[in-house]
């Protein structure tokens, strides 16, 4: 083990460890893309529609009226079992009229036409309203107004007042750039930005991460705002929807899986790329249940910036598209409860059994809601690697580096054997597949480990191997308030795992945090200081009698999947003695 753990460390090149905030790389918004493609929504539209309707086409061939059944009968399933207050007030009676359209091949209630002209004339009806209904628009006073207050809400969310009174957080003293921290390949990704097109590829662990990014690559990394999906359901509320409609965001209805509306979808994607709006998406499609870092991403999106960069090439254009993986390090997460829930049940079925009701008295509630405000908490968002549409490495002045360390050029790889650059769906399907593992691959090489990931990775480690013989389930079932986590074993394989941490960092397999450096009994103390803020069972806390406890084994092992896909636990000697029992003392 080592003897001064700060010695491991030699950060990689080009991965920025300060927190600092930057100038605006286009200072007037007016000049942002976003902006000017809401400027410009009515003709994008129009140019949406077609290229939509194209692709649908080409893709089903001779069995477009199939295609268009298929969309309307889901549509009136969706409209019939799962409707919204979002939804228009004339939804039902739509889609029932386009059944009957399609039944009687008219063009309208009284005028018949040929099969062809019916489908044709259907599918450009529903096209339209997809296109309506997702794309967005941007006006700069809302941005303006939504800075402020998220500057207020951030800054009491993560107290980033100064005191830890009740009257400080009214306090209008703001130091919100040290709580919400901006760490990676950040000036890298600042100068690319200048050279082609940025898309931001985030982990998802909550509900707020959009938002959160979003603020942060503006008011800390000073990017351009970028176009992100936002759920539909959002817009069920009239504040949501008033800044939703207003900020940029593009509208996702996920009840929606029909044929038509994904490749509407899908589209406009590879359409605002192609334009040069900076974007935002989730590769995972949806937060992560478990707490784990995602291994498996959906190729939807993922393949529309492959295929912008394609028709970028084909219509002259040097100008590349970089993607950039982006990983959240909370040292909380605010759904933590619900989402493991949510994946045990899942998961295990009938051999998951709640352990205790999730009621809470007016007494703990309150006092929960004080403790999310009266103690300092940091969220860390790391800019990881950026890389081309292929998966290639990006360096700062634009150039694709293979992982032999040979420059490349992306524009080859779309080549066909004569030399022309041509569309090839199935060759771009693999490129997005090889996309996706090696954004995976950047996800646990620059996300950046906290205490509390460590200390909850281990606690659960000695948890697994003091009963060697329960699955997952039996050990949940456990009662969490008998044990508690002896402190030398504790320290032990706290020690252990952060030695294998930093020997990772130095081989670009992983970063950690500047407090991973201390010494195993500090990252203990650190971890338990922020672990449990916003919980009211803890995952981790410290008891009367100083032993280290936890509440609820079901959140214990939520945030000890942050670090199990790093798969480490059979690097570890686990000592003798493990745990506890208070039982028995």
């Amino acid at each position: 083990m080592s003897a001064n753990p700060a010695d491991n460390r030699l950060p990689p090149p080009g991965f920025n460890r300060e927190n600092r905030p930057y100038q605006h790389t286009v200072p007037e918004i007016n000049q942002w893309e976003i902006y000017r493609l809401s400027e410009d929504r009515q003709a994008f539209i129009r140019k949406l529609e077609q290229a939509s309707k194209e692709r649908i086409l080409q893709e089903s061939g001779d069995n477009l009226t199939d295609v268009l059944s298929k969309t309307v009968f889901s549509e009136q399933e969706r409209t019939r079992s799962e409707p919204w207050k979002v939804d228009p007030p004339n939804e039902r009676r739509y889609w029932k009229r386009q059944a009957k359209l399609l039944a009687t091949q008219s063009l309208d209630e009284d005028e018949p036409a040929t099969a062809e002209e019916a489908a044709q004339a259907i599918l450009d009806r529903i096209v339209h309203r997809y296109a309506e209904e997702i794309v967005g628009t941007f006006k700069i006073p809302t941005f303006r107004f939504a800075r402020r207050f998220l500057t207020f809400f951030f800054g009491r969310l993560l107290n980033a007042a100064g005191g830890r009174s009740f009257t400080s957080l009214f306090s209008k003293k703001i130091l919100l750039q040290e709580k919400l921290l901006v760490r990676g390949y950040v000036d890298q990704v600042r100068e690319l930005s200048k050279k082609g097109t940025v898309i931001m590829v985030p982990t998802h662990f909550s509900n707020l991460d959009s938002i959160l990014i979003g603020y942060a690559l503006d008011q800390v990394a000073g990017l351009e705002a970028m176009a992100f999906g936002a759920g539909l359901n959002l817009y069920n509320t009239g504040y949501t929807a008033y800044f939703m409609n207003r900020l940029g965001a593009y509208r996702v209805d996920r009840r929606k899986r029909n044929p038509i509306y994904m490749t509407t979808l899908k589209i406009m994607s590879k359409l605002i790329i192609q334009r040069g709006v900076p974007s935002l998406f989730f590769p995972g499609g949806t937060r992560s249940r478990s707490g784990a870092l995602e291994t498996k991403l959906k190729l939807g999106l993922l393949g529309t910036a492959v295929e912008a960069q394609r028709a970028r090439y084909q219509a002259g254009r040097d100008d590349k598209v970089y993607i950039v993986p982006v990983i959240l390090s909370y040292p909380f997460v605010l759904e933590a409860q619900f989402l493991i829930e949510q994946h045990l049940r899942r998961e295990g079925q009938d051999r998951y059994i709640k352990a205790k009701d999730s009621f809470h008295s007016l007494r703990s509630i309150l006092k929960f809601i004080w403790g999310v405000f009266s103690k300092g908490n940091e969220i860390t968002i790391s800019l990881g690697q950026p890389m081309d549409v292929v998966g290639n490495r990006v360096s700062e002045d634009g150039k694709s580096y293979a992982l032999s360390g040979r420059h490349v050029s992306t524009r080859e790889y779309f080549r066909d054997q004569y030399g022309k650059i041509n569309e090839d769906l199935q060759r771009e399907n693999e490129y997005t597949r090889l996309l996706a593992s090696r954004i995976v691959e950047r996800y646990h090489s620059d996300g950046i480990v906290l205490p509390s990931h460590l200390i909850s990775y281990a606690a659960f480690a000695i948890l697994e191997r003091s009963f060697p013989k329960d699955d997952l389930y039996a050990l949940l079932r456990l009662p969490a308030e008998d044990f508690y986590f002896q402190p030398k074993a504790l320290e032990s394989v706290v020690e252990q795992l952060r030695d294998i941490l930093l020997k990772m960092e130095l081989e670009d397999r992983v970063k950690v945090s500047d407090e991973i450096r201390n010494t195993a009994a500090k990252i203990i103390d650190l971890g338990l200081e922020s672990i449990g803020n916003y919980h009211i069972h803890k995952p981790l806390r410290c008891d009367s009698r100083g032993h280290v406890v936890s509440d609820n084994f079901s959140m214990l092992h939520y945030y000890h999947n942050r670090l199990s896909t790093y798969k480490l636990k059979n690097k570890v000697k686990f000592p003798q003695n493990l745990i506890g029992d208070e039982r028995k003392e």
